[in-house]
């Protein structure tokens, strides 16, 4: 986590609303103050308003932008392997770590004939406030993927999630494991 730092945008940017998830465009030439940096992830206060800039739009604010590259398979319908990959690249915004390894991602389910994800995932504690950023980040980094027109996600608790539903790797990340 760096110090505060406040920078001028290089250029428009998306961001959401902090806790709410609501998008906003912050305009070229704002002023904004980094608060901090986790995961790849960026959040900002910006006239009053906190907001989280997604690591894809980092370069708008100084910042080395997080490329999602996916090729397109040649069957011409969504790999899961991406949508996981894609899952992969979307971190915790108070934890370093993936909402994969977290076990924070229960299903993905794909429909070919409507391109449609739908993804059912949770939260660590059903009060996050954090949740509809969570969903929104899910919503546009798997909409990355080749072919997707769609996601769908479903915000659910249960079974409710518990510190056994992550990772090992996760774990001792989080220090865990004793």
């Amino acid at each position: 986590m760096a110090a505060q730092k406040m920078v001028v945008t290089d250029r428009e940017c998306t961001a959401r609303l902090v806790p709410a998830g609501d998008m906003t465009v912050i305009p070229e030439g704002e002023f904004v103050t980094i608060t901090q940096e986790l995961g790849g992830n960026y959040t900002v206060t910006w006239r009053g308003n906190m907001y989280r800039i997604d690591g894809t739009d980092a370069d708008a604010i100084g910042r080395q932008a997080k490329v999602l590259n996916f090729p397109e398979p040649e069957d011409g319908k969504i790999s899961e392997q991406q949508v996981w990959d894609a899952l992969e690249t979307i971190y915790d915004p108070e934890i370093p770590i993936n909402l994969v390894s977290l076990g924070l991602i229960y299903t993905v389910n794909i429909d070919h004939a409507s391109n449609t994800v739908s993804i059912a995932m949770t939260l660590t504690a059903p009060g996050c406030g954090m949740g509809p950023v969570l969903v929104g980040d899910v919503e546009y980094r798997v909409g990355m993927v080749p072919f997707v027109e769609k996601v769908d996600v479903d915000l659910v608790f249960d079974p409710p999630w518990s510190r056994e539903m992550m990772s090992e790797e996760a774990q001792l990340e989080a220090g865990l494991f004793f």
